[in-house]
């Protein structure tokens, strides 16, 4: 089962997650956003998943300044945050229909 690692932006989770898979020896393709756009069907399988409201890094205050923090319509929430990666909270693990955002090390034990 092929892992997918999508990130936006280098953080300490990101770190981590790269971590967490280099010391099990899990093979993991990195999806850097800034170098391959994300696709909508990629996003719908994550939105399916997590959800398109927390694939959202609400935390950061670039991103509480853009107008996607505050939109409703999914169709709209769709396209800012294809036209935007940055937008998106890091990292991203997607395991075939399986995604987490994040560092969750417990749900991708389950995953093997």
């Amino acid at each position: 089962m092929a892992i997918q690692l999508y990130i936006s932006k280098k953080n300490f989770d990101v770190q981590k997650a790269e971590r967490y898979f280099k010391e099990r020896r899990i093979q993991v393709q990195v999806m850097d956003l800034k170098k391959h756009k994300l696709g909508e069907r990629e996003l719908q399988t994550m939105a399916k998943a997590v959800g398109l409201e927390n694939l959202l890094d609400k935390d950061d205050k670039k991103v509480r300044e853009h107008p996607a923090c505050y939109c409703s319509i999914p169709a709209a929430l769709t396209q800012y945050i294809l036209e935007s990666p940055w937008l998106l909270k890091a990292p991203i693990v997607r395991s075939g229909n399986h995604v987490t955002v994040g560092y969750c090390p417990d749900v991708w034990a389950t995953w093997q």
